[in-house]
């Protein structure tokens, strides 16, 4: 029977995969260079074991390749707390957008060239304006961005599988519910959607916090020109 999906950081080490499909996901944008909504690339062959580099030096991301022993990475995990205790509330009409920074990836699907989930959220009296912020919310690949219904704490999520991504020159995109373990043996707090960091920067490790991009992190997978780009 195939193990249930699940990743454990190893001290100091990879992540190692088990029982999860491997795949690229790729932004889709306008011709502004928006990001709109998320395109399923080709599935990476693997093992049911596997072992994913975090150190962000890996000679074969994204897989690893030892380097991590090299180089002495340091790989201690150190965010905090559940998304509940870090999360702001931004109430609208019959929506609340809860917003966690602490693990915003930058992404870029929570703003378009005019407006933002911020702005929109004010203005959510209009359904047409609802509509269109809760479909950016669910994009937000870390799930730093999630929004409830009336007075209701409970997240609204969307169906997603049971998958790691790989995100060309970002994150791991873990949905679906995959267990998450962190090298000391705790297991994070389980979640639809959250991204774990691949360049070896970040400051709320495993989870990723943006820091790939000042970190000038590169890695596309094999067989992956880059953003989609749509009209």
């Amino acid at each position: 029977m195939a193990d249930e999906p699940s990743i454990t950081a190893t001290p100091n080490g990879p992540y190692l995969v088990s029982g999860a499909r491997l795949v690229v996901k790729v932004p889709v944008q306008t011709e502004l260079g928006e990001p709109i909504a998320w395109a399923t690339g080709p599935t990476i062959p693997t093992n049911e074991r596997y072992a994913l580099c975090r150190c962000g030096h890996s000679g074969r991301k994204p897989f690893c390749d030892g380097t991590h022993a090299r180089i002495d990475f340091d790989g201690t995990e150190t965010v905090d707390g559940t998304y509940a205790e870090r999360s702001k509330a931004y109430p609208g009409t019959g929506v609340v957008v809860h917003d966690d920074r602490s693990i915003c990836t930058h992404a870029g699907f929570c703003s378009t060239a005019v407006t933002n989930v911020w702005k929109m959220v004010r203005h959510t009296d209009d359904t047409a304006v609802r509509s269109q912020m809760i479909a950016m919310v669910e994009r937000c690949p870390s799930g730093a961005l999630t929004y409830s219904m009336g007075d209701s704490d409970v997240p609204v999520e969307p169906d997603l599988a049971a998958d790691v991504a790989v995100v060309p020159d970002g994150p791991l995109f873990v949905s679906g519910g995959v267990t998450v373990t962190r090298s000391d043996g705790t297991v994070l707090e389980q979640r639809n959607r959250m991204t774990l960091c691949r360049c070896g920067e970040s400051g709320d490790k495993p989870l990723c916090d943006g820091s790939h991009q000042a970190a000038g992190f590169q890695h596309t997978p094999e067989g992956v020109a880059g953003p989609v780009r749509r009209s």
